[in-house]
């Protein structure tokens, strides 16, 4: 694969123009009024895996948003990559927070990304690591260097749980039969330490609704007498840490996995500069379950917190009023080992044990998904390591994400594949935050480290 450098530099403004557009379409999953957008961004993901040499490429539907599913066999006695990627983004909330509009792709430079970066929703995750395959196999399938057989399954529900992902993964084995999977929506250490993901939390994502009376009442004919929802949530909220940060529900850590000594030394290999960490995020102090560091508490520890509050008036001016409801949502992220079905009964039944009886509650749970780790052992993670090593001229690091991709688990236990997480993002690319961007550097390192993947598996897989 000498000449892949090469074809980069000749087709770079067509692979960042192409990226642009996608990131043009507001494909929300999560807000039914991005519906048709949604549907539109799978059109385009199909045509572009038929240019990029798919030679079956059809668009499946669900009971939620589609499916895109695109092969290339070459020949059914060689190895098989699945490429799992997704189409749909996050809401881009609060705009005004925003630097440029969020489906108005800009390049910028920044400090991080001198060469530029482009600043849009979706741009980092995972438009813009999901094209990087789509690009790969394109220029696998025109310079004839496409050593395996590879399937491609973009979907378009991660951002709200996958929620049919599931249903389709069990209907399809033997379409999707495979050797390894293969997914970029992780990230790297820094564009100097190139690393792989070993292990992702899990989730369980839930929202409450706390009620008190009938109706909005004066707060000042009512208050002091009548329980007011939101002081009542908030201070349930408030309760599920103690004075260590330790996550109060009972039975919550019984199944979290301890790392040893050893292990927890090795993670510390990582290179991590906590003043710049905390200059990235313009904070004086980090904050966190006490008896861990910065990158254990968010890679091997579960964690819970609330993602959204409200309830009441939050309008311009006074409104003296005590609401009638109160609402949060909220996630836990959880470790391997911890059942999130089982941790959101825990949450639920906890949560409604410690509410006063001047008010009702209810949980509702939304979605989840078990954590994962990834053995260094295996002829994927060998052909990541072979592949990072090639293009970046050093060994890369494993490690542990706080990230969730919940289908990760579903796909080993249905297909019986080994995932291997390839992702080239950074911490500061503000993914599910207001201007996420992805730089144009780990954009086309990705398009020319990942067919290194494909040539070193299909090697080790035939010795």
């Amino acid at each position: 694969m000498k000449n892949i450098s090469t074809y980069i530099e000749n087709n770079k403004d067509r692979f960042l123009n192409e990226l642009i557009e996608l990131l043009k379409v507001p494909s929300v999953s999560a807000d039914s009024a991005y519906k048709d957008d949604v549907l539109k961004t799978s059109e385009i993901v199909k045509t572009r895996l038929e240019e990029a040499g798919c030679d079956h490429v059809e668009i499946c539907k669900t009971d939620g948003h589609p499916i895109v599913y695109g092969e290339k066999i070459i020949d059914k006695s060689l190895p098989t990559v699945l490429v799992y990627g997704h189409y749909d983004v996050q809401p881009a909330d609060p705009i005004e927070l925003w630097t440029s509009p969020p489906f108005e792709p800009v390049i910028k430079t920044t400090e991080t990304h001198p060469e530029g970066a482009i600043f849009a929703r979706g741009a980092c995750d995972d438009k813009g690591q999901m094209y990087m395959h789509v690009k790969a196999l394109e220029f696998m399938t025109k310079n004839d260097e496409l050593p395996c057989n590879v399937k491609f399954m973009i979907e378009g529900e991660e951002e709200v749980g996958s929620v049919n992902l599931a249903t389709f993964v069990k209907n399809n084995h033997e379409k999707l039969k495979n050797d390894v999977i293969l997914i970029s929506d992780t990230g790297m250490i820094a564009k100097d330490v190139p690393s792989i993901t070993t292990g992702l939390r899990g989730l369980s994502y839930v929202e409450v609704e706390v009620t008190g009376p009938n109706r909005d009442l004066h707060s000042g004919l009512y208050g002091g007498a009548v329980a007011n929802p939101i002081n009542i949530l908030t201070k349930m909220i408030a309760s599920l840490h103690d004075e260590n940060n330790h996550i109060t529900i009972p039975g919550f850590y019984d199944r979290v996995e301890e790392l040893s000594a050893d292990e927890r030394a090795q993670m510390a290999k990582a290179p991590f500069n906590l003043d710049n960490y905390k200059k990235a995020l313009d904070i004086d102090a980090v904050y966190g379950e006490a008896g861990y560091t910065t990158n254990e508490r968010n890679s091997i520890r579960p964690t819970l917190d609330v993602n959204g509050i409200w309830g009441g008036y939050t309008g311009e001016g006074a409104k003296t009023v005590i609401a009638s409801k109160a609402f949060a949502k909220i996630s836990m992220r959880l470790v391997p080992n911890q059942d999130w079905k089982e941790i959101t009964e825990l949450f639920q039944k906890h949560f409604e044990n410690i509410a006063p009886e001047a008010v009702t509650v209810k949980v509702k749970p939304h979605h989840g998904g078990q954590g994962y780790v990834t053995p260094i052992d295996s002829i994927g993670y060998q052909a990541a390591s072979k592949a990072y090593t090639d293009t970046f001229g050093q060994t890369p690091i494993p490690q542990r994400s706080g990230g969730s991709i919940p289908i990760v688990s579903l796909f080993e236990d249905e297909l019986q594949s080994k995932t291997i997480l390839m992702g080239f993002g950074l911490d500061s690319d503000a993914i599910h935050s207001p201007n996420e961007h992805f730089g144009i550097w780990n954009y086309l390192k990705g398009i020319e480290t990942i067919p290194m993947f494909y040539k070193h598996f299909t090697a080790l897989s035939k010795k």
